[in-house]
């Protein structure tokens, strides 16, 4: 449970600041702050067990940079709609969908890489 409280923060506060940087709106920052990496948390959560199912049968190699694109796509689809949501924009919601989880998606690499060499290959093991 601590590997995904670290990785919600860490995502707080990029989806803020994106949020910000993009639409200037400290209420719309603040709620795709909260409701954004609060879905994604719990996508997190079961997309890393569901990855750890998946490697303990099969071992990979370079499993960091697969979770990492998997993860991608699951983020972009919650980005976009959050900010679809919250802006009514489908550009501005495009905008945010592209540039945000790209942002999460380096500290998502960043982040594993810090649990794998923390714990050995503990980004194959349950959060």
């Amino acid at each position: 449970m601590t590997k995904t409280l670290t990785f919600a923060a860490t995502h707080f506060t990029v989806a803020f600041g994106v949020a910000y940087l993009l639409t200037g709106s400290f209420a719309i920052s603040g709620a795709m702050a909260l409701a954004e990496p609060l879905t994604n948390t719990v996508t997190y959560h079961f997309h890393d067990k569901a990855w750890a199912r998946l490697l303990a049968r099969t071992p990979l190699r370079h499993v960091e940079l697969a979770k990492t694109a998997t993860f991608a796509l699951c983020h972009f689809t919650v980005a976009f709609g959050l900010g679809w949501l919250l802006t009514g924009s489908v550009a501005l919601a495009g905008l945010l969908a592209l540039v945000e989880p790209v942002a999460n998606t380096f500290a998502y690499f960043a982040h594993e890489k810090l649990w794998a060499r923390r714990g050995g290959r503990s980004s194959a093991l349950p959060a």
